[in-house]
């Protein structure tokens, strides 16, 4: 099973006046631009997945809207254990339950998802992994999905993502 973990595009600043829950905050106006470009180009890469699954946050999941418009991927699957205050073992389980699938992508926030590719590749959380709001880490599970059993494929930010467009 190949695993796309999706940080979310770039989203409006924190205000509490204007959203006084941050899990409604959305995306920019750069953040949607820059994000439907990245998602076209990562289209070329990895033309269809399976199955999305996204936090339930605004930011993310308009994201993984973005993902089923540009790349052409199934639209999102509102999945609560990837909201940004959950562990990377709740994510973690998601990802599990949704066994059988060829290829899953993954949209919630930081440092979730850095926390999951951790978990996935040494089997704890404590690896260090930069994803720039945008990236995509690509892990391929060849048998069982449990910690410490996939391998990096690729880690591209959005910039590079945008350049295949």
């Amino acid at each position: 099973m190949d695993l796309y973990l999706v940080r979310h595009a770039i989203a409006e600043e924190r205000d509490v006046a204007r959203w006084p829950d941050d899990a409604d905050r959305p995306l920019s106006a750069k953040g949607i631009d820059r994000f439907e470009r990245a998602a076209r180009g990562l289209a070329t890469l990895v033309p269809s997945v399976d199955l999305v699954l996204a936090s339930p946050f605004t930011r993310a999941w308009q994201t993984a809207e973005i993902l089923a418009k540009e790349a052409g991927w199934p639209p999102p699957v509102r999945t609560d254990a990837l909201g940004a205050e959950r562990t990377a073992e709740e994510a973690f389980a998601a990802v599990q339950s949704a066994y059988g699938a060829g290829a899953i992508a993954a949209v919630g926030h930081e440092p979730n998802l850095s926390a999951i590719g951790s978990l996935a590749l040494v089997g704890h959380i404590h690896l260090p992994v930069e994803l720039k709001k945008g990236a995509v880490l690509t892990l391929t599970f060849e048998r069982e999905v449990a910690p410490g059993r996939a391998y990096l494929r690729w880690l591209l930010p959005p910039r590079a993502l945008r350049s295949l467009a």
